[in-house]
């Protein structure tokens, strides 16, 4: 018994010991930089890098009342859904098609996919030579067909659609290659029973393959939601945050509020209150979305 129970320990200790440079690895990347996030948030001015005053949770009531700080969120909020959904709507119809025997298909995943590797930088300068109003491609288009021009960026009414369909250009490839494995993980069996039974091909994808993708539509969900709630490079390099401040996001905001007017502690609380905007929203997809499916 002894010695069963001193093997026992040996491996808690080996699996710890493994465990260890992960758990230093987000101890010091992850939750460290929290800690510093929140302490700073309580402080007027630099409080890292300069002269500071503690100010208490003054920064929060100044955020919450902030005109800014609400049109900026709301913004976000509008583009982070608006892009997950789309992303995930047009993913999952290409994965479809294209999980299926289509001629080929592996050409077709490829040039959809390979939006995804580019760097925004590149997507950027591509779309804005596109959308020019003067000399972009997708004007002359227009003009061919006797249609009135349209400045896609540099309208208020368009700017924010326009840069969320970019955002699902460039994304939706990753989540049809999710789709199409999680696809292609569905035993056969289950159709051929359902066709025998004699189920049309829509009421086999609402019934059998819609449900049981439950588990890889949270995951994108979860992900793309995470990664949109904190998108700077959009606005940043396609509109600036314009016109009239109809694409500014609110990273670009906290972005500006720390490296332009150097305040620092307000910034770090706007940072901590969309990290436990961003807690809130993965709680609530987990709750929605997370379903158990068994084949």
């Amino acid at each position: 018994m002894l010695r069963s129970t001193t093997w026992r320990q040996r491996q808690a200790l080996l699996a710890y010991a493994l465990l260890l440079p992960g758990i230093a690895y987000f101890a010091l990347y992850f939750f460290y930089p929290i800690v510093i996030e929140f302490w700073a948030s309580l402080f007027r001015g630099q409080p890292l890098i300069g002269n500071a005053q503690f100010a208490g949770f003054a920064n929060y009531t100044t955020a919450l009342s902030d005109a800014m700080v609400q049109r900026s969120f709301l913004i976000t909020l509008v583009y982070a859904v608006g892009t997950t959904a789309l992303t995930l709507a047009v993913g999952l119809g290409l994965a479809s098609v294209l999980s299926g025997p289509v001629r080929a298909n592996t050409a077709v995943r490829a040039v959809i996919f390979f939006p995804y590797i580019i760097s925004f930088v590149i997507v950027a300068l591509m779309w804005k030579s596109l959308l020019d109003p003067y000399t972009g491609i997708l004007n002359s288009a227009l003009v061919a067909l006797g249609l009135p021009t349209q400045n896609w960026l540099g309208t208020p009414s368009t700017a924010l659609w326009t840069m969320i369909l970019i955002s699902v250009w460039k994304d939706v490839g990753y989540a049809m290659l999710i789709y199409i494995a999680a696809i292609q993980g569905i035993p056969a069996q289950l159709y051929e029973a359902a066709s025998i039974d004699g189920a049309k091909p829509h009421q086999m994808f609402l019934r059998i393959t819609l449900p049981l993708l439950a588990p890889t539509t949270l995951f994108l969900a979860v992900i793309s939601m995470i990664s949109q709630l904190q998108e700077i490079a959009a606005p940043y390099l396609l509109t600036g945050g314009g016109p009239a401040n109809a694409t500014r996001l609110f990273s670009m905001h906290v972005f500006e509020t720390a490296f332009e007017r150097l305040d620092i502690g307000y910034a770090s609380a706007l940072s901590f209150m969309m990290f436990i905007v961003i807690l809130i929203v993965t709680f609530i997809q987990f709750k929605v979305l997370n379903r158990e499916v068994v084949y």
